[in-house]
């Protein structure tokens, strides 16, 4: 009588004694790595410590958040970046209104649905915009809304600007989330008899929102800091602006340029101040990003 393999006790496989010389290839490849990883933040933290040495004192300076440089003289010290983050926020805002819903149905479409010649069209639109410079896309829009259709430099006209360079960030960040979702559970919902329209909507957008959220926060984080659209098309203010259709708004990029021409000291300590305002503000945005994604993952 002959007992089954399956009842046989199992050996493991013998060790295999790992060579001096892959160990030493190892600890290399461990060494070059943290090494470069440690050489990497060098500018990165030299950055860091500079703006913030040099911009805390005007950053928490009473009166900064909530006061603009309306009746502040060049050399005075006095006011704040109130109007410059007002403006920073309203046009990356905007922005995100306009190109966030667009990138996800592009995304939705070039993954779900995307097949023959408008999809590959579609990609290669997308591919050229990821490669659009800032101020090429500041041009674009300085030509068509207001050159040809004779509409004011406003606020506006730089979210427009910014849409153009956020939509692809949107695009290729939902699509890769998107593809993330096993196909496991578009086939049970479909043999459930759920149609394909209600599968995205209930199933496969929800199972990717984590990270396409994160990618709409740093899409909005990278536009922040656009300083092209805003040297082009709107004037600076030293006055808060509410209206985003008509007149000068400032914004932090635009308020570092302004003070640049400035050579006093007041001026220079609001170029320090309204930079380390604009790395807070985009830092806050990156760890609001991290927050949510753990959360939505958490709730899954």
């Amino acid at each position: 009588m002959t007992t089954s393999t399956l009842d046989r006790p199992l050996k493991a496989p013998p060790f295999r004694h790992i060579s001096m010389a892959r160990r030493i290839r190892n600890n290399v490849a461990t060494v070059v790595m943290w090494l470069s990883f440690a050489i990497a933040l060098v500018p990165l933290g030299w950055v860091l410590i500079t703006v913030v040495q040099r911009g805390l004192h005007a950053a928490t300076r009473n009166g900064w958040w909530t006061k603009s440089q309306n009746g502040v003289l060049p050399e005075q010290y006095g006011g704040g970046a109130y109007h410059a983050i007002y403006g920073t926020i309203v046009q990356s805002g905007v922005a995100a209104i306009i190109s966030i819903p667009l990138g996800i149905m592009a995304a939705i479409y070039l993954v779900e649905y995307g097949r023959g010649r408008l999809a590959r069209v579609t990609t290669f639109m997308v591919d050229i915009l990821a490669g659009v410079p800032s101020i090429v896309a500041a041009l674009f829009v300085f030509a068509l809304w207001i050159a040809t259709f004779k509409f004011e430099q406003s606020a506006l006209a730089v979210s427009f600007a910014l849409v153009l360079l956020m939509l692809p960030v949107v695009v290729r960040s939902s699509e890769e989330m998107l593809k993330l979702v096993p196909d496991e559970l578009r086939e049970a919902s479909y043999a459930l008899g759920v149609p394909k329209w209600k599968t995205i909507v209930r199933i496969v957008v929800p199972t990717a929102a984590p990270g396409m959220i994160s990618g709409m926060l740093l899409a909005v984080a990278r536009v922040m800091g656009e300083t092209a659209p805003v040297l082009v098309l709107v004037g600076y203010s030293r006055a808060i602006n509410f209206n985003i259709f008509s007149g000068n708004m400032a914004s932090l990029p635009l308020m570092i340029y302004q003070e640049l021409s400035n050579p006093e000291p007041a001026g220079r300590a609001r170029i320090w101040g309204a930079a380390m305002t604009l790395i807070l503000i985009i830092a806050l945005l990156y760890l609001g990003a991290a927050v949510i994604n753990k959360l939505l993952t958490r709730k899954r």
